[in-house]
């Protein structure tokens, strides 16, 4: 080879003259020059006269692509996969390594009919034996991610019951590598190949893109690790749904599927795309572009599949009970935004990277607009028949165990209400608190046109009492207590207060009129017989009322004693007064005449006041 190498050299100083020299003597004149740098460039090697013409150049050519044709053609008819020997595999690849050189040594000469025919049986076996390189790349990939799938899975929850309780696989003996099973740290990153693979696969895809292959090289890899990808996504229980069959699935079919993707979209971006990046990297080490463009095209249908899902959910329907899953895709979203930017942060990704910051913001958009569905519904509940003995409303107690559970989720609202606007604060409170108490004035408004149905105005009035206590209480003892503070509650307690006040006075008051004596009555008979009417009047009153009240419901059981103290202070008094004074009344108050007009004892009273607001079965419900 060495031989080979002199009569290179001395073809091309040879062609260097003839190229520069205008004439024979200025040729001359030129070899004499390079005879003085070395002695192998004497006249008598050089001169053109005794010495072998051009011909001989290209035989030098000729011969090595003979050896180098001969080698290569060998491993390219070879009916065993060249990588099974390492012995082969290096002699495979120093022939491709030598034939590229001599391409590029000669390119030069690229001009000369005979080099030029020469160049182009080069670049053929290079084609050859790239086509070869590609088959070995890709058969290596193939097995390399075949034995780690066999034995290393992110298992689903099925096959978590059914798989050994260690928790890791056996790679051929490689380090183990640990599964997801169940999957609670994220924070690793595994190994998809082996490590002698991953060198194997470098030095081919060195030799490939060095050749101009490139192209070809990425989407092999690509292909290989992209079938790996997706297959996991299958085992993870993530299935391909396009956003048409998304929205018609039903939705505790959709809960389900949410789960899945929720966990698919953390094992994929905390995982498996990291994984994969630093695969690409060392298979593309050295070829930045290569590594970054082949890892897009890896992870790009895994992403596109994630992405496309959370983007079904944030378009699909805004009917309130959606809203806890809607959040839970949200969240997970958010809390993978640093994975999107760090994983996805080339220039091939892009478009993968502001993808998913635009599903996340339409999810925060969709939790609005739920909101606003919530708004609706409450607007258009209807007052139809009303809620037997003034108890709960059913839109009350929906709406509020609503908020409540809503406000677990506080700290994720507030960001979403706060995007709304453009990520500002608001100066005195948060969007959020805006948001609350405008659904709690809704609610209210809801409630009093509801009240309207029933026509006894104490029945109306208890009504109000009922539902506005059961607020208050769902208010004040939790995150929406925060929200909505101290001055909300207090004011809606007043309002409470309020109506229990009203509810007396338009029930009892009339009755405690009758329990008045008019001290002007003229004459003992004339007083007598008033306080006759009126005790006569109030049994009647009493009873009925007592009859009808008993039938009504105070779920609170601390605002039903309330109201039957306050009741009890208010008439007990003021009977005890009244049947004390009759009794004292001449003859009245003697002997049996009092007793036929006094219907109810002090502690008669009392008995039916305690037995007020008890309701039946379906008003306490």
């Amino acid at each position: 080879m060495a031989e080979n190498g002199e009569e290179k050299l001395l073809a091309v100083a040879r062609h260097i003259a003839k190229t520069l020299g205008h004439n024979e003597s200025m040729a001359d004149d030129i070899l004499q020059i390079f005879s003085t740098f070395d002695g192998r460039f004497s006249r008598e090697n050089l001169s053109s006269e005794g010495q072998e013409e051009d011909g001989s150049t290209v035989s030098v050519l000729e011969r090595t692509l003979n050896s180098l044709d001969s080698q290569i053609s060998r491993f390219v008819a070879s009916d065993h996969p060249i990588w099974a020997d390492p012995a082969d595999s290096a002699s495979f690849l120093d022939s491709i390594d030598e034939l590229v050189n001599v391409t590029r040594e000669w390119s030069h000469l690229a001009s000369e009919k005979p080099v030029a025919a020469c160049l182009s049986r080069a670049d053929e076996m290079l084609q050859q034996a790239m086509f070869r390189l590609e088959e070995e790349f890709r058969s290596l990939m193939e097995r390399g991610a075949e034995s780690f799938s066999v034995n290393h899975r992110f298992h689903s929850d099925s096959e978590e019951e059914e798989e050994g309780d260690d928790g890791y696989g056996d790679n051929g003996g490689d380090v183990q590598i640990p599964v997801a099973k169940p999957l609670t740290d994220y924070d690793l990153i595994i190994d998809a190949l082996p490590s002698a693979t991953i060198n194997d696969l470098h030095e081919m895809a060195k030799r490939m893109l060095g050749a101009g292959y490139g192209k070809s090289c990425s989407h092999v890899y690509s292909t290989c690790r992209r079938e790996f990808l997706e297959e996991n996504l299958s085992r993870l229980g993530l299935r391909k749904l396009s956003i048409e069959e998304v929205h018609k699935m039903p939705w505790h079919e959709l809960e389900d599927e949410i789960e899945r993707w929720i966990k698919a979209a953390n094992v994929s971006l905390r995982i498996l795309f990291p994984s994969e990046r630093r695969l690409c990297d060392r298979v593309f080490f050295g070829f930045a572009s290569a590594a970054d463009l082949s890892f897009m095209e890896v992870c790009r249908g895994s992403t596109v599949q994630l992405l496309n899902f959370a983007d079904a959910v944030a378009i699909g329907s805004r009917s309130p009970e959606r809203l806890f899953k809607v959040l839970d895709v949200f969240e997970t979203m958010r809390d993978l935004m640093g994975e999107f930017e760090s994983v996805f942060s080339d220039q091939f990704c892009l478009v993968l990277r502001n993808e998913a910051v635009t599903i996340w913001k339409r999810l925060g958009e969709a939790v609005r607009g739920i909101f606003m569905e919530l708004e609706n519904l409450i607007r258009r509940d209807p007052a139809k028949a009303a809620v037997p003995g003034g108890g709960l409303h059913p839109i009350t107690r929906y709406v509020m165990n609503y908020l409540r559970a809503a406000c677990r989720s506080r700290e994720t609202l507030e960001q979403v209400f706060e995007e709304s606007n453009n990520g500002v604060p608001s100066k005195d409170s948060t969007l959020l608190t805006v948001q609350m108490s405008w659904i709690m004035e809704l609610l209210e408004s809801n409630l009093e046109v509801k009240s309207k149905v029933y026509k006894d105005p104490a029945l109306c009035y208890v009504f109000l009492m009922n539902n506005g206590r059961y607020i208050v209480q769902k208010v004040k003892d939790g995150e929406l207590g925060l929200l909505l503070g101290e001055d909300w509650i207090r004011k809606h307690n007043a309002k409470v207060r309020q109506y229990h006040s009203s509810y007396q006075r338009s029930a009892w008051n009339k009755m405690l009129g009758l329990l008045k004596v008019d001290n002007t009555a003229a004459g003992m008979n004339g007083l007598g017989k008033t306080m006759k009417e009126k005790l006569k009047q109030f049994n009647s009153q009493f009873d009925e009322t007592c009859k009808v009240h008993s039938t009504w419901v105070v779920f609170d059981e601390q605002l039903r004693e309330e109201l039957r103290i306050s009741l009890a202070r208010l008439l007990l008094p003021a009977y005890g007064n009244f049947i004390g004074r009759f009794q004292n009344l001449g003859d009245l108050g003697k002997g049996k005449n009092a007793d036929k007009y006094i219907k109810f004892g002090v502690e008669d009273i009392e008995a039916r006041i305690n037995e007020l607001f008890k309701g039946s079965t379906g008003a306490r419900k």
